[in-house]
């Protein structure tokens, strides 16, 4: 049975996504292995990872577009932008407690007589004292539902962001987590990403070990390229909002078209769960005789007259035997197919 293929993986929070590719060396017995798309230690989810000569494809699967969930906290911005990382800005203006009895917090709603004040009304414990222009300039009313989807378009489509400065992003050949951890000031670039879709998906739910104080929090989920940070998105809703976020919870629902439900956990792994090339990547695949895989194996391109249907514009299309087993990755075009390189088992 051969050793190259796909492995879908579920990572727990908690676990590098290094050291979730353990278990694939260890039942198929090799230490090429690899993963595309790096998921945060505090994140969960869907990691495709590659044994043998797959792991030469795994730049195509990197590529695609990947979908997660995430929980929003707004009123305080940490160093790591998750929810329990150290303190680095907080929002230290009082809530509109009338404003709040309209929307969600992620604390129990004030009492009725709470949200009877307004906002020329003394405060609790400040009876008969008005309250001054400042102070009012220090309250801020409570984050609604309505007030969040109405800055959201605003990240919707192609747009900059500039990376968390705790990420694998190299300066200089050293990951800018490593440099932040020495204690070392850096700036990183904006970079292009683009995003198809974010919504709201709930509302108002508790997460334990917030290191900072919250005005409210909200679930959402977020389609979008390779490249996104999701910590540096919720970063940014916060801002866009006019206080600070971080965020907590994130999930990798998808890659491409394939989704987290056909995924296994790393103990639960068996040689079963190999997957073939063609079960991720959606290239076309052309069956050829055994004098044409003998061909494509020694390098040489192949004539090919017949139209190959569904053929993306970078022209990629995988050489199958006539048992439908991939060997090879080719470039297609008309009248003929150039090998890339070769997938399948060596010859004994």
């Amino acid at each position: 049975m051969s050793n190259s293929g796909f492995v879908l993986l579920d990572k727990i929070a908690g676990e590098t996504s290094f050291k979730a590719l353990f278990p694939l060396k260890r039942v198929f017995s090799t230490k090429r292995v690899g993963h595309a798309g790096t998921l945060d230690l505090r994140a969960s989810g869907l990691i495709i990872a590659a044994t043998g000569r797959c792991t030469r494809l795994l730049p195509f699967v990197e590529a695609k577009d990947k979908c997660y969930s995430f929980r929003l906290h707004l009123g305080y911005e940490t160093d790591t932008l998750e929810w329990d990382g150290e303190v680095v800005a907080q929002d230290e203006r009082a809530i509109d407690v009338a404003a709040a009895a309209n929307c969600t917090l992620a604390w129990p709603r004030p009492s009725a007589d709470e949200c009877s004040l307004s906002n020329s009304q003394p405060s609790p414990g400040q009876e008969g004292v008005a309250l001054s222009e400042a102070e009012r300039s220090r309250r801020i009313q409570c984050i609604s539902r309505e007030m969040l989807e109405v800055v959201l378009p605003q990240f919707v489509g192609d747009i900059e962001q500039i990376p968390p400065k705790y990420c694998a992003v190299k300066i200089n050949g050293v990951r800018a987590s490593d440099l932040m951890e020495r204690g070392r000031n850096i700036e990183l670039k904006p970079r292009k990403i683009h995003i198809g879709e974010l919504k709201v998906i709930g509302e108002g739910k508790v997460t334990e070990g917030c290191s900072g104080k919250e005005f409210a929090t909200f679930d959402l989920i977020c389609e979008c390229s390779k490249g996104t940070y999701i910590r540096a998105l919720g970063r940014d809703i916060g801002r866009a909002l006019g206080t600070y976020a971080c965020v907590s919870q994130i999930r990798r629902h998808r890659i491409g078209n394939v989704a987290v439900e056909s995924a296994v956990r790393g103990e639960d792994l068996t040689r079963e769960n190999l997957l073939p090339v063609d079960a991720v990547l959606d290239f076309p695949v052309v069956r050829l005789a055994d004098e044409q895989v003998a061909v494509i194996r020694q390098g040489n391109w192949l004539p090919w007259k017949e139209k190959v249907e569904g053929v993306g514009p970078e022209g990629h299309v995988f050489a199958a035997n006539m048992l439908g087993e991939v060997l090879s990755l080719c470039h297609y075009e008309p009248g003929r197919i150039k090998p890339k390189f070769y997938l399948g088992e060596d010859e004994k």
